[in-house]
């Protein structure tokens, strides 16, 4: 068994984070197997050193170690450009130049990850993109290129259970997803995340039930790639006193803030009300 844990240094580490990466560290430790470290970085804008340190900071108090090195994917853009390249000379791709009110006003309804993109670069060839345009992949044209789609296994429930991806699904609830973003060039986390989870050898993919929507997106593009699948645990997620999932904003939470105040790594395990699950 490989796992990871692939935080974004976006912002500090906080309560929730605690709870994935204990999760992660504790299936691999069950399994005598590995839990990576990962930074996902691709956001540039976004993604700063000083979250980056405190990712491994608060990491190593709560007792967490992980094989050296670290991926980085800033490090490696030429890697996921190398997939586009793929993709792209297989006619999967097309530039959009829309700007989310175009895709507003051309009445898109909502999918698995935000607004269902209509299709109205689809017929865009790639010869004709635009410095700043966005990079879809065009999903139909890759279904034409496949035989029956794969299954993922889910085990976030103890029994594994065999889940099969519809080609409908991934039309209705996808739509093109971007690849490379508008404007920034930033390389999409699905493109960044299936390809480094093949390149590491990830065996299960340990991470929050936020992401189960996504799954099947990427399991597709595994397949169009032809990487492995690896199986999914999705956990529960923390929530604060009004049932809403926390997220980096909220600072109050931040594990650097317990930290400062003496909590221990025993106190934030109290805290999140760790389960010892089983994979």
């Amino acid at each position: 068994m490989i796992t990871r844990f692939a935080p974004s240094p976006t912002g500090p580490l906080h309560l929730g984070h605690a709870y994935s990466a204990l999760t992660v560290w504790g299936v691999a430790q069950r399994h005598a197997g590995t839990a990576l470290l990962r930074i996902e970085d691709t956001d540039r804008a976004r993604a700063k050193p000083i979250f980056e340190n405190g990712i491994y900071d608060d990491l190593r108090w709560l007792g967490l170690e992980w094989p050296a090195p670290v991926r980085r994917q800033s490090d490696h853009l030429a890697d996921y450009e190398a997939v586009l390249a793929t993709l792209g000379a297989r006619g999967l791709l097309y530039p959009c130049s829309c700007s989310r009110r175009d895709i507003v006003n051309a009445g898109a309804k909502s999918g698995a990850e935000g607004l269902v993109y209509p299709g109205t670069c689809r017929k865009r060839s790639m010869d004709s993109a635009n410095p700043g345009d966005a990079i879809r992949l065009n999903i139909a044209t890759g279904l034409d290129q496949l035989g029956p789609l794969r299954s993922f296994v889910e085990r976030g429930s103890g029994l594994p259970v065999k889940h099969q991806i519809s080609p409908a699904f991934l039309r209705d609830s996808f739509g093109d997803p971007v690849l490379k973003r508008k404007d920034s060039g930033d390389i999409a986390y699905h493109l960044a995340c299936v390809h480094d989870d093949a390149l590491q050898n990830i065996t299960h993919v340990v991470r929050g039930m936020d992401l189960w929507a996504l799954t099947p997106f990427q399991v597709f593009l595994q397949q169009l790639m032809g990487w492995e699948t690896p199986q999914y645990l999705h956990h529960a997620l923390i929530t604060d006193a009004d049932g809403k999932r926390l997220a980096k904003i909220d600072r109050s939470r931040a594990l650097s803030k317990y930290r400062s105040e003496g909590a221990s790594p025993n106190d934030i395990r109290e805290m999140i009300n760790l389960p010892l699950s089983s994979c």
